[in-house]
């Protein structure tokens, strides 16, 4: 087997931003986990944990496989950098929702389904931003959506609440995650085959692929979330003072 992609930057800087990405989306699912095994007795609380997301991990990985897949069909990667660019905004400018809708379960098998329902609903997000960064890499995709998917879960598990308290402690963590979730749209967007396929789709406006062009975008990409998810965080705090102010 060939290892020299090992000695690549390009390799370690996307399975960088796979982990990223997991880390900063995934905070959720850890939460999610906590509350389905939280009626477990304590011995069955380790085992739900452990399996619920053994489950989880597997599941998404055919996800990714699935959307890397789809991604080489015209229009998908567009629209993907489109909705990367609302979650990165998202990032910056949360909307104030709870969890109030996961229920906890003293049954085992309960429990896991319920990790691993909740998981897949809420992981669109994270599959279409590691499908984009392992897109963007080139070689060996699938073998760097596992490699992130194995190094960041233990951290999203175990370490959550250090996670969150990191994330409290310097904002700017989550402002530079919602910019990188930009950076991946803008390479994805101008990489999209309606606009990189010379041969087809004639009718649309075509860009000469380069790496200053997807530098470029990528460049772009992250300001413009950053710009947008201050804006609209911005807006929030205005309309929150004004509700307090009437109130």
């Amino acid at each position: 087997m060939d290892l020299d992609f090992l000695t690549h930057a390009p390799f370690w800087v996307a399975l960088g931003q796979i982990i990223i990405i997991d880390i900063l989306l995934g905070g959720d699912n850890a939460v999610v986990i906590a509350l389905a095994c939280r009626k477990l007795p304590a011995e069955q609380r380790k085992k739900g944990i452990i399996y619920g997301t053994a489950g989880a991990i597997i599941l998404r990985v055919i996800l990714i496989a699935f959307a890397m897949t789809l991604l080489a069909l015209p229009f998908l990667k567009f629209v993907g950098a489109l909705l990367l660019v609302w979650i990165g905004i998202k990032l910056i400018a949360p909307d104030e929702e709870g969890h109030d809708n996961i229920e906890g379960s003293d049954k085992l098998l309960a429990a896991i389904k319920t990790i691993i329902v909740a998981d897949l609903v809420m992981s669109v997000d994270n599959v279409i931003a590691i499908a984009g960064a392992a897109q963007n890499s080139g070689e060996h995709q699938m073998l760097l959506v596992v490699l992130g998917l194995l190094i960041s879960i233990p951290i999203i598990v175990w370490g959550s609440q250090l996670v969150i308290k990191l994330m409290e402690r310097f904002p700017i963590i989550i402002v530079a995650g919602g910019m990188l979730l930009g950076w991946i749209a803008g390479g994805m967007l101008v990489t999209d085959p309606v606009f990189a396929n010379t041969d087809k789709w004639l009718w649309m406006v075509k860009l000469p692929q380069s790496d200053m062009l997807k530098y470029g975008a990528s460049v772009a990409g992250a300001l413009i979330v950053l710009a947008l998810g201050k804006f609209v965080a911005s807006r929030r705090a205005s309309a929150n003072a004004g509700n307090a102010h009437g109130a």
